[in-house]
């Protein structure tokens, strides 16, 4: 009994120290299986994430790359595949900095990726990449505006009036200024110019049988009454060309034309020869012909007759905002010869048609062939089926009239 107990007692000694011992194997175990497990799945990860290769293409070119390249690391090595980000222009197109405008672009399966997640992308088999320049950029701007002068075009040949048929306004041009360059650039018409354009016509009312009387130089205190007797009991309107200096000499006589019904114009102030006026003198002149007559009369008018009818188109450019109307005439009486009155009469009668603008004088000289010559004009034209009208009421007739006045901004002043 005593060697079997001392056997059992052995053997559990033994079994105990068998069983301390045991933990330690099996931990050994457990770490050996872990060690197997990571070297296999790290080296399936390294597989498929850093050995395996992967086919793509860029730009419609194959190429093999690693499964884990990302965009950026991509994009890196082969130089943007010669991609660059677009430049900084001014606003003249000319190169501010070769850097600055829109960056590379990348497009994976036609959806573009933003910069901020090339670090994060990568790709897989057979993906359809492309790699294109970034766009310029134009700096920013201010806009400016500066004013186009408008023309003038000046086509009065064979004319018996000279009128502005349009009246010019100048343009606006949008102009950009850099805010980095500081360049002035123009850019499209704010505002389309618009030329003035002088013509010279000849009214001819249709359905009409008309023509205008117009008297010169006056007034004078000798002959201006007499003929606006005749003109008074004939019943008959017509037009005084008058210069300014004697508008306001004879202030009643003026008044008297303008209570009568006539048309009252200026033919100057002193009666210079106009083209070899400089402008300064010239626009002075034609501005005091004009405000003389209105202190006279209490009528303002922008109807003229240049004296000797001498108004080229150099007179024009320098005065066209001055003058409407520039009144020559188409049948001349050369009364300033003394012909004698038979021969004023019958320069009129001669030549007479519808739409005629007759010369004669009421002042300047000795006017008694006209005075004597008249009634019988005014009968025998009568007696032809002709009315008389004045200058206004010839262009009325014939629809003619000048371009409106604007004000500033372009609108036609009421």
């Amino acid at each position: 009994m005593k060697e079997v107990e001392e056997l059992s007692f052995g053997d559990s000694a033994t079994g105990a120290s068998e069983r301390k011992r045991q933990p330690w194997l099996g931990r050994l175990i457990a770490a050996l299986v872990v060690i197997v497990l990571l070297v296999v799945c790290g080296s399936a990860w390294a597989w498929e994430a850093r050995l395996r290769h992967i086919i793509v293409f860029v730009n419609g070119q194959q190429m093999e790359i690693s499964a884990g390249t990302t965009a950026k690391q991509l994009l890196s090595a082969h130089d943007d595949f010669g991609a660059h980000p677009g430049k900084l222009l001014a606003v003249d197109g000319s190169v501010l900095k070769t850097t600055g405008g829109h960056p590379v672009s990348l497009t994976v399966d036609n959806q573009q990726v933003d910069p901020s997640d090339w670090g994060n992308t990568r790709f897989s088999g057979n993906t359809q990449i492309s790699v294109t320049s970034g766009g310029d950029v134009t700096e920013g701007h201010t806009t400016d505006y500066e004013t186009v002068p408008h023309g003038i075009t000046v086509n009065i040949a064979g004319g018996v009036i000279q009128m502005v048929k349009t009246r010019g306004q100048d343009g606006k041009r949008e102009i950009w200024v850099g805010d980095v360059s500081k360049k002035r650039i123009a850019k499209r018409m704010a505002k389309q110019m618009v030329d003035t354009q002088i013509v010279g016509v000849s009214p001819r009312p249709e359905g009409h049988k008309v023509i205008a009387l117009t008297f010169d130089d006056g007034p004078s205190d000798q002959y201006t009454a007499p003929i606006l007797d005749i003109l008074k009991q004939k019943g008959v309107k017509a037009t005084f060309f008058d210069v300014g200096q004697y508008s306001v000499r004879y202030p009643a006589l003026e008044k008297r034309m303008v209570a009568e019904g006539h048309e009252v114009a200026s033919h100057s102030n002193t009666h210079p020869f106009m083209p070899k006026m400089k402008r300064d003198a010239l626009r002075a002149e034609i501005n005091a012909g004009f405000a003389n007559m209105k202190k006279a009369s209490g009528v303002g008018t922008r109807m003229m007759r240049s004296p000797y009818g001498s108004f080229t188109v150099d007179q024009w450019k320098d005065v066209y905002d001055l003058v409407d109307y520039n009144v020559l005439w188409s049948i001349d009486t050369e009364d300033w010869r003394r012909p004698g009155a038979q021969a004023i009469h019958d320069a009129v009668l001669n030549h007479a048609y519808n739409g005629a603008v007759v010369l004669m004088h009421d002042g300047g000289g000795n006017r008694d062939q006209d005075i004597e010559a008249l009634p019988g004009i005014i009968d025998d034209l009568k007696a032809q089926g002709y009315e008389f009208v004045t200058i206004s009421g010839l262009l009325k007739l014939a629809g003619i009239s000048a371009a409106p006045l604007t004000d500033k901004s372009g609108d036609a002043k009421k």
